[in-house]
């Protein structure tokens, strides 16, 4: 099979100046865009932005607790994320008496730096194409022995790249398996939350600005890494010292212009760009109006809570976002799709894709039929597919009682030889701190609601799949009331008392009487023996159809623009700092200021709502040397090609300096997960000279700007 980043390579380099945004590129191959991205403006090297030999710009690049992208910006280990990429830690931290939530929160000094057990920082030391060395001799093997014969060569590649060394590797497959990378990480344990601006202007907007522009939220917190004296990760110890970076990013001060050259490196985390027009159209019809209408069941219940008390807001804040980014997200995902007609798009591509398939008898022979496959198996398995989408949603999103229940069951399977080892005790220690902190956050009455909702909408989306016994011939409300008055899983009392007398005994009544942990048992044995067997039939066989898919793209079209999905690995996009016209007769600027904040708290929207100093800082226009033109910049757009993962992922100029935080997506943007526009497409940002005004002028921590590297 031909190399593919080799034909990625020339294909891209000729056409790629047209469209520049489209893309999220492997930064060890940046080389080959480098005269492209220098035609748009930059002044940059491919060496400044990624080189193994030399420090970089990647190595000021953090994934920050494997699922958002961060940034160092001070030679001691300051670090910057979006306020809802820190949002768990904030709200772990947060209580009625230090409402850090309402309020914000900055240390005076580092000693007064939080600790955040579990949170991770890590940076990517070197990324290599080891296809050549994975694929070694596996052509015409069986698929048995081509599996053991990679993963014989992978686990031997990463046993040579982490020996003698404190670094992890991993490899990951791009194009479905085209293409191996192996990704050599450090990764630092020791993360401490340095501030936090108040949610009134770090979620400023809430749910009615999420993926909406014009935004105008200050999405933005400070952390720090800490390490050893040797300057490596260590575990949390008192004794750690602020990490030194290699490379951190010095801040861009200067006046932005709209057309200015924009760069986005981060970790963007899933794309289905290649996805069949069936798979699509399944997408679009059924499976996301389903997951929406969940969450929409959940959400009611949720903010109706929040907004009965304050210890109700504390404790479902951090819940209630992560669910409501997603539905929100979803509805944007939708309505962009059906705006540029998605389906039909890829109905006329893949037309042009067997008509090329027919021009040559081994295309012919290769591909002619692959995307009637993918289009038939899209038929065969998707009421699989969906009953695992409704079953992550009720099971994982939905009710709480069956988080407490799966971190009980693990627990009960390791009994035995937990008793026999002499970690017993030590275990029960765990789970009771893992119960209190579960508890901390949980309301009884609000999950009761919550699981009668969504009991009820899951066995009405699912009547045509497996249901287990206890959902079929119960009702929603007749379980709540039961489950919700006997089982230990809903009650911190009961569950107290359970622990208090584990053993064998207390087991089998946990798995006869207790209605709770039955029906998470029965609802969990049915996705894993129902529904699971199959998803796992139908992804791999859709996979190994894609390789072929995408095998056939950049064969048959070597001069068309291909670039690998997203799939968590560090990336870069570029583009220009750029408004929009998504809509007929809209106009989108390119950015916002501290004006329409004021103009939005005016309509008295609670999403609005700002705590007084706010006001008192733009009635007296105390904008310091944060201001442009007499204006206060708070967000930005740019037609960098972003997804999940890219929260926090540093915007930078052409020079390398820091122009903001990138934290989501205009709402008819988020369509660029299956199908990205260039006309509509738009990431938003946080202005960095946004931030440092909140930390300085309403905050008072200037101490911490005065880290950073102005440059003016």
């Amino acid at each position: 099979m031909k190399r593919i980043f080799l034909v990625l390579v020339i294909a891209v380099t000729s056409v790629f100046s047209s469209k520049a945004e489209e893309g999220m590129l492997i930064p060890s191959l940046v080389k080959a865009f480098e005269d492209d991205m220098q035609a748009m403006g930059m002044r940059l090297s491919a060496e400044d932005i990624y080189d193994v030999n030399n420090s970089s710009i990647k190595d000021a690049i953090i994934h920050f607790g494997g699922g958002c992208t961060a940034e160092l910006v001070s030679s001691t280990g300051l670090l910057l994320t979006n306020h809802h990429c820190g949002y768990s830690q904030i709200q772990s931290h947060s209580s009625l008496e230090n409402d850090y939530l309402k309020y914000g929160f900055w240390a005076k000094n580092q000693s007064e730096e939080l600790a955040n057990p579990g949170l991770t920082a890590s940076r990517v030391v070197r990324i290599e194409d080891v296809t050549a060395t994975v694929l070694f001799a596996t052509e015409g093997l069986s698929d048995q022995e081509r599996y053991t014969k990679m993963q014989t060569a992978i686990d031997k590649l990463i046993e040579d790249a982490q020996n003698g060394t404190h670094y992890t590797a991993k490899i990951k497959a791009f194009n479905y398996g085209n293409d191996y990378y192996m990704i050599v990480k450090e990764t630092f344990k020791d993360v401490r939350l340095v501030g936090t601006p108040p949610n009134s202007i770090g979620k400023f907007g809430g749910d009615t600005d999420n993926w909406v522009w014009p935004r105008h939220t200050g999405d933005f917190s400070v952390f720090r890494i800490y390490a050893d004296q040797n300057n490596q990760p260590n575990e949390y110890n008192e004794s750690n010292k602020p990490y030194t970076p290699l490379h951190f990013l010095p801040v861009s001060m200067k006046k932005r212009t709209a057309g200015d050259f924009t760069m986005v490196y981060g970790f963007p985390g899933t794309t289905e760009q290649h996805l069949s027009s069936g798979n699509l159209k399944y997408i679009m019809n059924k499976e996301r109006p389903a997951r929406i209408k969940m969450r929409e069941k959940s959400l009611s219940v949720i903010d109706a809570s929040m907004r009965s008390s304050d210890l109700l807001r504390i404790k479902y804040a951090s819940k209630q976002a992560r669910i409501a980014n997603g539905w929100k997200k979803w509805i944007g995902q939708l309505g962009g799709l059906k705006t540029v007609d998605a389906i039909q798009i890829k109905l006329d591509r893949e037309k042009e894709y067997n008509d090329m398939a027919a021009t040559k008898p081994e295309w012919n022979e290769k591909y002619a039929r692959v995307v009637k496959d993918m289009n038939d198996i899209v038929e065969r398995y998707k009421q699989a597919d969906f009953g695992y989408s409704m079953a992550i949603e009720y099971l994982y999103v939905g009710p709480e009682l069956f988080k407490r229940a799966r971190e009980l069951n693990k627990f009960l399977s390791n009994y035995s030889a937990l008793a026999e080892s002499g970690e017993l005790e030590a275990e029960i220690e765990k789970q009771l701190k893992a119960a209190k902190g579960f508890f901390k956050d949980y309301d009884e009455a609000t999950d009761k609601r919550i699981f009668e909702l969504l009991t009820e909408e899951y066995v009405k989306q699912m009547e045509d799949g497996p249901l287990p016994s206890m959902l079929k011939n119960n009702s929603a409300k007749g379980l709540a009331d039961l489950i919700y008055k006997k089982s230990i899983l809903t009650n911190e009392t009961r569950f107290l008392k359970f622990m208090n007398k584990v053993g064998e005994k207390s087991f089998k009544k946990l798995n006869k009487k207790d209605p709770g942990f039955i029906l998470w048992k029965e609802t969990d044995d049915n996705f894993v023996n129902n529904v699971l067997p199959d998803v796992r039939v139908y992804r791999s066989t859709m996979d190994g159809l894609l390789k072929t898919y995408v095998a056939g793209k950049f064969e048959m079209f070597p001069d068309a623009k291909h670039w690998p999905d997203a799939n968590s690995t560090m990336r870069i996009t570029y583009g220009k700092l750029e408004g929009s016209a998504p809509h007929d007769g809209m106009q989108y600027t390119e950015h916002t200021t501290i004006d329409g904040i004021i103009t939005k708290n005016n309509s008295g929207n609670p999403d609005y709502d700002l705590l007084p100093r706010m006001r008192e800082l733009a009635a007296a226009k105390d904008y310091g040397d944060y201001a442009q033109d007499g204006e206060l910049w708070v967000c930005f757009t740019g037609s960098n090609h972003t997804t999940g993962g890219n929260s926090g992922s540093p915007v930078l100029d052409a020079d390398g300096n820091l122009l903001g935080l990138n934290f989501d997506r205009s709402w008819e943007s988020t369509m660029s997960d299956f199908m990205f526009d260039t006309n509509r497409c738009r990431n938003i940002t946080v202005d960095i000279r946004y931030v440092l005004w909140v930390m300085d002028r309403y905050a008072g921590a200037k101490h911490i700007v005065d880290e950073m590297t102005l440059v003016r």
